[in-house]
């Protein structure tokens, strides 16, 4: 696992092998990520992340929010709640470097409680697999949107596409769905 691109191209984050089941991580691949990050960047939506607040949510090894502030976003704030994924997402924000513009914050992703700061411009959802959380945990986290941030949304099946947001895409990578909303506040 590495980033792909931006100013931290070819870093090599805690390496994982296959994920740790025990554990929920289930790395995104750098080929998905990388899909990921071309769509957003050339896909019509000008550059989101350059000097974006982002929130990478169900964060497990920090990859994609990682990856953000690679390509230009200003923050990133991770929300996990498992001791394996916070130490392995501690040691990654570390190998990057990353720490003055980082915060995680131990949280359950269903009810993340009251957001610390300014509304988030780009949210990265990659919720477990088969467990129906990405729409309750999108909904939670609603009150933490800034005005029309993009969500994009990881998931093995098609998501519903919740009440105050509009898909602009979906493409779908070997059992990987990608689903872009914009929020409507």
């Amino acid at each position: 696992m590495r980033i792909i691109g931006g100013t931290a191209r070819g870093l090599h984050l805690s390496p994982l092998g296959e994920g740790d089941a025990a554990a929920h991580l289930r790395p995104t691949s750098d080929r998905v990520r990388e899909s990921i990050f071309n769509l957003l960047i050339n896909g019509g939506y000008g550059n989101p992340l350059r000097g974006a607040r982002v929130l990478d949510v169900f964060a497990g090894t920090g990859a994609l929010g990682l990856e953000a502030l690679s390509r230009g976003a200003a923050e990133a704030v991770f929300i996990e709640n498992g001791a394996t994924s916070t130490a392995v997402l501690k040691r990654n924000i570390a190998l990057m470097r990353a720490e003055p513009r980082c915060e995680i914050l131990r949280r359950d992703a269903l009810k993340p409680g009251i957001n610390p700061g300014a509304g988030f411009d780009v949210v990265f959802l990659d919720p477990p697999y088969g467990k129906a959380m990405g729409e309750a945990a999108l909904q939670a986290l609603r009150p933490w949107l800034a005005a029309e941030a993009l969500v994009i949304w990881e998931e093995n099946l098609k998501p519903l596409t919740p009440d105050g947001f509009t898909q602009l895409d979906q493409r779908k990578y070997g059992d990987t769905l990608v689903t872009i909303l914009r929020a409507e506040l």
